[in-house]
């Protein structure tokens, strides 16, 4: 069966974050962080939760030869932070997000054939990276029409056909079912087909419209939840997720959703 995460960045939100790690782990799931350079690495170490991703970069992007060495750099930066908190998993996007989550560098137009390629040859050097250090990478498809314009390979179709080109264990899809339901919908088969082909390194979940907990929205998420129990998924689910009101609530009706 698969195991539940939630996401100290957006739960707890009055508490220190070494706080809500362990609020977390007390409730029973396992925790996420972004930006592990805004945080004191060594409180979060000392709090008995057991972290299951954090962000891999610090800067940079996959498409062009500039933005590709400050986010292979910064990826070796981030191993080190994830080994200090025994983190499996280091999450990925198609470029740098500022603190409003908007890209650092955005795409205007296309996304062109080079910039593929320079995206396949960026990421197969971090799939290397991750064997090395027996971590994965993972790439987070996004949305572009809400939360994130301008990100590259922002889609979930994007996303999962780099995955596949690069066909590396060191790097999988962070399956992002609520950027996905924005820009895609047809949740249920977009897991199937992930699955099947083995390159989910994790879902994360959130309600639309709003970035809220399940059942606040218009995703069916019972039914996702017996879908994976269907397949046999037995990776991670993350409530990536605003808290609409209470934040142990939320995590209640996360854990409620993913019962099956």
């Amino acid at each position: 069966m698969y195991t539940l995460a939630a996401c100290a960045e957006m739960v707890f939100l009055d508490l220190p974050i070494d706080e809500r790690a362990r609020r977390i782990h007390d409730a029973g799931f396992q925790v996420e962080i972004w930006d592990w350079t805004r945080h004191d690495l060594a409180a979060l170490a000392r709090t008995p939760a057991d972290f299951s991703s954090m962000t891999g970069y610090i800067r940079g992007s996959l498409t062009d030869e500039e933005g590709a060495a400050e986010l292979l750099s910064t990826a070796e930066e981030s191993l080190k932070a994830a080994e200090q908190l025994g983190c499996p998993r280091l999450n990925l996007h198609g470029t740098g997000l500022d603190g409003q989550g908007l890209p650092v560098v955005p795409v205007t137009g296309e996304v062109t054939g080079e910039m593929w390629i320079a995206a396949h040859r960026t990421l197969t050097r971090l799939a290397e990276l991750g064997e090395s250090a027996g971590v994965v990478f993972t790439l987070e498809n996004l949305n572009t029409a809400v939360d994130h314009p301008g990100v590259p390979f922002a889609t979930a179709a994007d996303t999962l056909a780099l995955v596949a080109a690069v066909d590396r264990p060191g790097l999988r899809m962070n399956l992002d079912l609520y950027h996905a339901q924005i820009g895609e919908g047809n949740l249920i088969e977009l897991v199937r087909r992930a699955h099947a082909l083995g390159l989910i390194g994790e879902i994360q979940v959130a309600d639309v419209p709003g970035r809220r907990e399940p059942g606040t929205g218009e995703i069916n998420y019972p039914a996702v939840a017996r879908a994976l129990a269907g397949l046999g998924y037995e990776g991670t689910v993350a409530l990536e997720a605003w808290a609409s009101s209470d934040s142990e609530l939320a995590l209640e009706r996360f854990r409620s959703a993913f019962t099956v």
